[in-house]
Order: structure tokens, then C-alpha cells, then sequence
């Protein structure tokens, strides 16, 4: 073989092993969603140990939870579609790989919680699991008009996930020891899903809840206690939405995890954590988040019924 030969088999392979490589990294570049909120969300922090096996691998403003263990890991949300390559670099800068991970939990469809999923997925090879009707829209890549934020014009659409396992009240995600119970909490969407696990510190295990958004914040005319009339009435779901906030605030809890960080502070907590303190532990922890989530349902059922509406608790967190 000539050296001229030789060189131009070394320039294919390189050419070959580059396109193997783009088509590698490829599936990873979704097209990202542009919002008022969304580049504040998407600021990247440095992952972080929250108790035993949990650690916060998510963004400045949307959580993602990588539950881990030896035979492997349970993620939690995938935030924007550009956040997907923040929570890979996330995962792997704690020392973990993202095709260890074998099951994408969902707590709700909106593209910002749910958007980075699709790539995320591709990435790994995981299982995504979610509600039936946080499926739908998973697939379809767009909220449904049951949705209290469906916006017809703009649409906002997502990569579509091709295939979703259905999870239930009371269903459980086991990988090895890990086991992760889903809990129904519609109402900030129908599909809406909070999961609970066990983490472990050497003897002591904690209650650790990974709470879905409790905002009754709606788009639109939409109303929680319905309107309209007939074939086009939207029904009344101020109930199941009251219900699904005791819910939260009788599970076991010792440290909660909200969709947005920002709701229970954190990130703030994490920095301010040391080997003698984690202040993530906190009993109340779960009833003060929906202590919280009640008094702004009940804000906001006040002022669609025409009633005197009740003050906001000092402080409180607006999340989408």
C-alpha cells in the first residue's frame, strides 16, 4: 500500500469516526424553548449531595433528582429541552454515567419540567414512566386542553417521547434496592405525580419526597372550578386539587424536594449544609409546602367564586 493510500485511509476513518461521533451527539439537540423565565431557569450549579443515595442534579430554577445505587439509577425530570446536556454533565461530574440510569420518573408535562426528557432518554436507554395523562402529553409533545396552561396560540412543542411505561397511585419504580412510590396529585395538571422514596446514611434512613408543583396557576379563562355549559363545560376540579395538597402534607417527610428549588430554598440549603447540619431534614417540611400551595388555592378559588380573597402566607412562592 502506497503512502498516499495510507493517508487517505487514515482521513476516511477520521472522517467516519467524526460522523459516528455527530451522530453520537446528535439525539442530544433538541430544539430549546425560548421564555421570559427560561435562561434564569436554565443556569447551570453544580450538582450536590442532599441525603445518603439523592443528589440534586438539576438547574438554578428546575429540579432533576438522580437516585443512585449499585445495580442502577432512578432520574427524576429532565427540566427544558436545553437542560438536558446541563443534567448529563451534572450526573457525570458526580461520578455517575447517564447509561446507568434505568427509569425517567415524571412529576409533570409542562416543557419546563418534562422538556429535556426526550434527549434524555436517547441518551441513556432509560424506561420513562409517568401518569396516563402525563403520558399523552409526553407523546404528543404538547400540553392537552384539560390542561389549566394550555395555550392554543403559541403552541409549544417538544420532542416527542416514543414510548412511556403508566404508573398509579401507589405504584412502585425499583431498581436494585431502590424503590420509588408515586402518589397522584392532579390539579396544577391532570397528570400531575409526587414521588417518595427511603434515603440512607450509614443506620439512619430519611423520608424523602420529590414534590410536584401545588401552583394553581392556570393560562387564559381557565377556572378550577369550572365554566361553561354543555358539551363545552370544563369541570370543577377544586376538590381533587385540595385533595391532592392534603395528600402531599400527610405523606412521610423528612426532607422535600420541590419541582422548583426555589419553592422550599434548595440551593440555599445546600450551601448552607455542613457534616453536622443538613438542614434539608425538616419535619414540617412537607405540610409547610402545602400549607402554602392550600392558601393559594383557596386565593384563588376565593376570586373565581366572587368571594373576599384570603391573604397570601408572608413570603410565599410563586412556581410555575
Amino acid at each position: 500500500m502506497t503512502i498516499l493510500a495510507k493517508l487517505m485511509l487514515v482521513s476516511m476513518a477520521t472522517m467516519a469516526a467524526g460522523t459516528v461521533q455527530a451522530q453520537a451527539e446528535a439525539p442530544m439537540q433538541d430544539a430549546p424553548v425560548e421564555c421570559d423565565s427560561c435562561e434564569a431557569w436554565n443556569e447551570a450549579v453544580k450538582p450536590f449531595n442532599v441525603v445518603g443515595n439523592t443528589w440534586y442534579v438539576g438547574t438554578a430554577g428546575l429540579s432533576a433528582v438522580l437516585v443512585t445505587s449499585a445495580q442502577g439509577h432512578i432520574l427524576l425530570d429532565g427540566a427544558l429541552p436545553q437542560s438536558a446536556p446541563v443534567i448529563i454533565a451534572n450526573i457525570q461530574a458526580l461520578g455517575f454515567r447517564i447509561e446507568d440510569v434505568k427509569f425517567i420518573l415524571n412529576s409533570h408535562a409542562h416543557w419546563d419540567h418534562a422538556g429535556g426528557i426526550a434527549a434524555l432518554q436517547r441518551a441513556s436507554g432509560a424506561t420513562v414512566v409517568a401518569s396516563a395523562s402525563g403520558a399523552l402529553v409526553l407523546q404528543s409533545g404538547t400540553n392537552g386542553k384539560d390542561d389549566p396552561q394550555y395555550q392554543a396560540n403559541p403552541v409549544v412543542q417538544v420532542a416527542k417521547v416514543a414510548k412511556v411505561s403508566l404508573v398509579g397511585e401507589g405504584d412502585t419504580i425499583k431498581v436494585g434496592r431502590l424503590a420509588l412510590t408515586a402518589h397522584m396529585t392532579p390539579g396544577h395538571t391532570p397528570g400531575g405525580t409526587t414521588w417518595s422514596w427511603t434515603s440512607c446514611e450509614g443506620q439512619r434512613c430519611l423520608n424523602v419526597v420529590y414534590a410536584d408543583s401545588l401552583n394553581a396557576y392556570a393560562s387564559g379563562d381557565f377556572m378550577y372550578t369550572g365554566k361553561g355549559k354543555g358539551k363545552g363545560r370544563t369541570p370543577d376540579i377544586s376538590a381533587s386539587f385540595a385533595a391532592s395538597i392534603a395528600k402531599v402534607a400527610a405523606l412521610p417527610c423528612d426532607i422535600i424536594i420541590p419541582v422548583h428549588p426555589n419553592s422550599t430554598d434548595v440551593l440555599g440549603k445546600a450551601a448552607r449544609r455542613s457534616s453536622a447540619h443538613n438542614p434539608f431534614i425538616d419535619a414540617q417540611a412537607c405540610r409547610n409546602y402545602a400549607a402554602g400551595a392550600g392558601t393559594l388555592l383557596a386565593k384563588r378559588l376565593a376570586q373565581e367564586r366572587g368571594e373576599p380573597v384570603p391573604a397570601e402566607p408572608k413570603g410565599a412562592v410563586h412556581a410555575h
